[in-house]
């Protein structure tokens, strides 16, 4: 193998394997000399692979973890299975890793093959996955195509939904993309209304990069999550709960979303749950019987009446 460069990625590839390869075998399989792999071998430690080597009369090669991440080389069926994975964890708001996975999965399906992009879709589209019910879920797709747009400061054209059903079509400087555990927004300057807003991704459909540039604007917030977070406050009304749940705050903590708060805990077997939520009492009693824990609800009013015609229908249901 004389290609230079093919042989660097065929035997990174090998190297990339869990084990120790002596030099004789890699030499074997790349057809060339033990003195070429020494030679290749100090090649890559200088684009930042930290390969070690071992002591002894063959000598053995192996790839080590390093400070920083280098390039991977993947085969076809590694990264099919690692698209899949990622449009998996984009798609169904898996607290905490969301987001990175929508940026690691627009870098992955840049550089994907025609081929191999046919197989992840395929793939996507044979299999159903199990959630949790308790968030929309969204295309991988479209999510990839917005933050693409995004980090690339290109106008995006898509088509919304809007709450009471109707369709309209916008036209987005797009700024970031916002998971809030239950759903996905997107935060843009809208060029037709000339103002900031932010969109529910489950309704766009149909989203382009136009291929135009913009200058991203000043976005009049902190940060993207403080934007989303004022306008959805002032789309819907704000319920405070006050809720003594009977369990360790731990507990709690674990099966709520980050975004809506820490319970405090009031001893090792009770804690209290004192929030301002933008959500319905209807979704709120949902949250609150998720919880696997008894609870007493201070208020509002309306949730406490919402829990007890709740419990009496599921009661009325059980005994029939």
């Amino acid at each position: 193998m004389t290609d230079t460069p093919a042989r660097l990625l065929n035997l990174l590839s090998l190297l990339q394997t869990p084990r120790e390869w002596p030099g004789s075998e890699l030499a074997e399989r790349l057809g060339v000399t033990t003195r070429t792999i020494r030679r290749d071998i100090e090649r890559l430690r200088d684009l930042g692979y930290p390969v070690q080597a071992t002591m002894g009369a063959v000598g053995g090669y192996r790839l080590a973890a390093g400070a920083a991440l280098p390039p991977l080389v993947l085969d076809d069926e590694e990264a099919v299975a690692i698209a899949v994975g990622l449009r998996a964890g984009a798609g169904h708001a898996v607290d905490g890793i969301e987001e990175a996975s929508v940026r690691a999965l627009a870098k992955l399906e840049q550089v994907l093959p025609s081929r191999l992009r046919h197989r992840v879709s395929a793939l996507q589209a044979a299999t159903v996955p199990i959630t949790s019910g308790d968030g929309a879920t969204v295309d991988p797709r479209t999510l990839t195509v917005m933050a693409s747009a995004a980090t690339g400061h290109e106008r995006l054209r898509f088509a919304y939904r809007k709450g009471d059903g109707t369709g309209t079509q916008r036209l987005v400087e797009p700024h970031r993309l916002v998971s809030t555990g239950r759903r996905w927004y997107l935060v843009a300057y809208d060029i037709d209304r000339e103002d900031w807003r932010t969109f529910r991704v489950d309704r766009v459909s149909e989203p382009f990069a136009t291929g135009a540039r913009f200058t991203p604007r000043e976005l009049p917030a902190a940060d993207a999550a403080e934007f989303m977070n004022r306008s959805l406050g002032r789309m819907q009304p704000t319920v405070r709960v006050v809720a003594t749940l009977h369990a360790p705050a731990e507990f709690v903590a674990a099966r709520l979303p980050q975004h809506v708060g820490a319970p405090q805990p009031v001893d090792d077997r009770t804690c209290r749950l004192d929030l301002e939520l933008t959500d319905s009492v209807e979704w709120i009693a949902f949250r609150l019987a998720l919880l696997d824990c008894d609870f007493t609800v201070h208020e509002p009013q309306g949730l406490v009446d919402h829990l007890r015609e709740l419990g009496a229908r599921i009661t009325r249901a059980a005994a029939g």
